[in-house]
């Protein structure tokens, strides 16, 4: 047997990956069971949303031409109607001129109103109301499609569905969602000195550690880690469970037995039911790593060393099993960039700012309260503390994601 690699370079050994890995076919599942699925397709919002015109304000829905030149030396004094309720309530009534309606936060907005003053600049007088600030057309108020249009977009496909995604779904009355399924992958270890982790080693035995972090890294990536035990160096036991694992699985990870030696027998295994598509790939730790394809599906050899195994899982199992999702995005923790816009901040709280982010460009997401749309449209935050009145546009920011 040839003792020597045939190494190859990283951005070569993932174009392999992803020329053999395919995407997997789509299921529907109920919504409450979609946390960290990958939407199959671009689903599309049923209706308007919120379908009525809307408050975001504990405040009197008004005429915003009555209020125009409203201030605390010159209020508008407004006759008081019977306030509007939460839910459906039959007639709403109708704001004319020189009127208006309570109305809490999240109520329907009556006929003739198209604002509303928030409560705080207002104050009783009997049957009327005295308004110490004016308001624009609109102001506090989603219209019936300000959220989102009936037809439009919710959430596009490839996206990982997190708690946010799961709100908006909810919001739409979708409550069925098509995801990608779960890759199913296939975990063998091999060696004669390895044993189950329950199994005290004696001298000269380790224990499996590879099928646990392979699981848990399977896991936490989107798929379905299945063990198949260990195999003792013998070339004819290994095919055997290889072979159904291939039957049963749609990857399958070997552990050990990668090196080019004497006792190279994951590459045995490979040929035997399949091709290797490459045995060595410029990386360290992480070297003797096998690719192989059977059945048509991808089998990786990694190292036995569990160091080795979790860099060589990071750099070629993360970008297959994202390949069978079909997933668009990866998520972070933190990064940094260069704020393109002002961002204002009330003095005396903290205020955590959505943002969109592209490259070191950190755009902020300016949204009303009840807007669920920002949700789906941001990639994460801007923490300003509470004595701080903003952030100045071209400034390093650091950004905190979803």
């Amino acid at each position: 047997m040839v003792l020597f690699l045939n190494i190859i370079q990283v951005d070569e050994a993932v174009n392999i990956i992803n020329t053999i890995t395919p995407k997997l076919e789509s299921e529907t599942i109920p919504l409450l069971h979609s946390l960290g699925r990958i939407t199959a397709c671009d689903i599309f919002s049923p209706s308007d949303i919120p379908g009525f015109r809307r408050s975001i304000k504990d405040g009197f829905a008004v005429r915003s031409a009555d209020t125009a030149s409203a201030s605390e030396i010159s209020p508008a004094i407004i006759k008081k109607l019977k306030p509007a309720h939460m839910g459906y309530q039959g007639e709403l009534g109708t704001v004319g001129e020189g009127e208006c309606i309570y109305v809490p936060t999240g109520a329907e907005i009556p006929d003739g109103a198209d604002a509303v003053v928030m409560i705080e600049h207002t104050e009783g007088a009997g049957q009327r109301i005295i308004i110490t600030k004016g308001v624009k057309p609109y102001e506090n108020i989603l219209l019936p499609d300000e959220d989102f249009r009936a037809g439009e977009i919710l959430i596009k496909a490839g996206r990982i569905i997190s708690p946010r995604e799961m709100g908006v779904l909810a919001a739409s009355g979708v409550v069925d969602v098509p995801v990608i399924k779960k890759p199913v992958v296939g975990i063998i270890s091999t060696g004669i000195e390895i044993v189950d982790p329950r199994t005290l080693p004696r001298r000269g035995e380790v224990r499996d550690v590879n099928s646990t972090v392979i699981a848990a890294f399977v896991t936490e990536h989107g798929g379905l880690p299945r063990i198949y035990g260990i195999v003792r160096d013998d070339p004819d036991e290994g095919y055997a469970i290889l072979e159904q694992a291939l039957m049963e699985c749609d990857a399958v990870l070997i552990s050990g037995g990668s090196s080019k030696d004497i006792r190279d027998i994951t590459s045995s295994m490979i040929s035997r039911l399949g091709k290797i598509l490459a045995h060595g790939i410029a990386l360290a730790p992480g070297k003797p790593t096998i690719i192989g394809q059977c059945r048509n599906k991808p089998v990786i050899g990694v190292p036995g060393h569990p160091s080795s195994t979790y860099i060589v899982l990071n750099v070629l199992a993360a970008p297959m099993l994202k390949r069978f999702s079909g997933a668009t995005r990866v998520r972070q923790v933190k990064g940094q960039g260069i704020l393109v816009e002002n961002i204002t901040s009330e003095q005396g709280r903290e205020e955590w700012f959505r943002i969109s982010i592209d490259g070191d460009r950190v755009t902020p997401i300016p949204g009303k309260s009840g807007l669920v749309r920002t949700l789906v449209e941001s990639d994460g935050f801007i923490r300003i503390p509470q004595d701080m009145e903003g952030i100045e546009a071209g400034q390093d920011v650091e950004v905190l994601y979803w």
